[in-house]
């Protein structure tokens, strides 16, 4: 069977950038339809941190509301030593951050984000289908033709590859794989009673140490706590095919103070999640399809930027094409400008967040003097310093913002 609308727009993958792309073009009156790869849209996963860089554009898309009212709004982003418990350094997240940057910093589960997204997008006419793997996307004299799985195929007037990290359409432009890091992570979020060993539920904590770390807060309104545990995993670096196992997460925290080792029980040890980038590329586009989200810009966790970054994604597309494709006008050239300018607003961006993430991560997993010298340089910083926060969650720099 196969669905002809020249003026549609088609997002491969559901999650939360293919949603979010999906929901900035509907708002901007474009037809949009998501094809999902499996039965019903879910996310697999716990926790999610949004900053001020992504919730600037949820509420431009009239969903940061129910974002605020389904999360948390923490006070504090704090550092502390993983092997001593001492306390580093935080970042206020109050009032004069919300001012500075434009927009609050919410935590929430990520299953939450995208019922919010999902939602929207019904109440703004994406049709949603299920079960529509993608396999192939061709350009043709008319647009692009997408063909999934069960032979299913749509003709529309351009496609976004939103897809993930392991993105079958990214082959378009690179042949590239993702970049394994050798660390894994355990996650849990689970009702609050569960955790034996909890931070202030009005912070987001991180514990760092010698390659490894630990992340807590709070989610629906301090009901649920979510951690993530992350360590380097001995086995991988030694080529073992059976890495990160529960029994190499217990050893790695078990250097640790008595508050990080107290919380590591909590976590879900029936999965695991290897962490796995990849190297930044210089091309998005091809012919009248884009990569968007982790599809494009696969990036470790140190920022907590990955849905953030797709957020970005989205709401980036919708202004190009707003600008140079008007509804009606979807001539090959007409597509390509709005696809390259997408682009190139987005590339640098989200290069300097992977390479930047990569770094942050390193920093976080040193050991001996290199510890001792980050620990001493966290120690030293004021909580107000937003110097190292401007380039990433500010609309245009470190001017004071106007908006609460």
């Amino acid at each position: 069977m196969t669905h002809h609308r020249s003026d549609e727009i088609l997002v491969a993958g559901g999650g939360i950038g293919g949603l979010a792309t999906a929901l900035a073009c509907a708002r901007a009156g474009r037809r949009v339809r998501v094809l999902e790869r499996s039965g019903e849209f879910a996310e697999i996963g716990a926790g999610l941190q949004l900053a001020p860089n992504a919730t600037r554009i949820l509420d431009r898309l009239g969903v940061l509301e129910r974002v605020v009212a389904a999360g948390v709004l923490p006070e504090r982003l704090v550092f502390n030593d993983a092997l001593t418990g001492a306390r580093l350094t935080h970042l206020d997240l109050g009032e004069r951050f919300r001012r500075r940057y434009g927009g609050p910093y919410v935590v929430l589960h990520r299953s939450d984000l995208l019922d919010i997204l999902l939602e929207a997008c019904r109440e703004h006419g994406v049709l949603l289908d299920n079960d529509r793997h993608v396999t192939a996307v061709a350009d043709n004299a008319d647009g692009v033709t997408v063909t999934c799985a069960d032979g299913t195929s749509y003709q529309a007037a351009l496609a976004v590859a939103a897809d993930g990290l392991r993105s079958g359409l990214r082959t378009l432009l690179s042949a590239d794989e993702p970049v394994c890091s050798g660390y894994v992570a355990y996650r849990g979020a689970v009702p609050i009673e569960q955790v034996g060993a909890r931070s202030a539920l009005t912070d987001v904590v991180v514990w760092f140490g010698p390659g490894l770390h630990l992340v807590q807060y709070p989610l629906r309104g301090g009901t649920v706590y979510n951690q993530v545990a992350v360590f380097r995993s001995p086995r991988y670096a030694a080529g073992h095919a059976d890495w990160g196992l529960p029994d190499e997460l217990d050893e790695a925290f078990s250097v640790t103070c008595e508050q990080v080792r107290a919380a590591v029980p909590a976590l879900w040890r029936d999965r695991r999640w290897p962490m796995s980038d990849r190297e930044p590329i210089g091309d998005w586009v091809a012919g009248r399809t884009a990569l968007l989200g982790d599809a494009a810009h696969p990036m470790l966790q140190y920022l907590a930027q990955g849905a953030c970054q797709a957020i970005e994604d989205a709401a980036a597309l919708a202004d190009a094409v707003g600008r140079h494709l008007p509804p009606g006008q979807d001539e090959a050239a007409a597509v390509d400008k709005a696809l390259r300018a997408y682009a190139a607003e987005r590339v640098p961006r989200t290069a300097r967040v992977q390479r930047t993430a990569r770094v942050w991560g390193d920093i976080w997993h040193v050991d001996g003097l290199a510890r001792d010298l980050r620990n001493a340089l966290f120690s030293r910083r004021e909580a107000g310093d937003f110097t190292d926060t401007d380039w990433l969650y500010g609309p245009a720099g470190p001017k004071e913002s106007t908006h609460a």
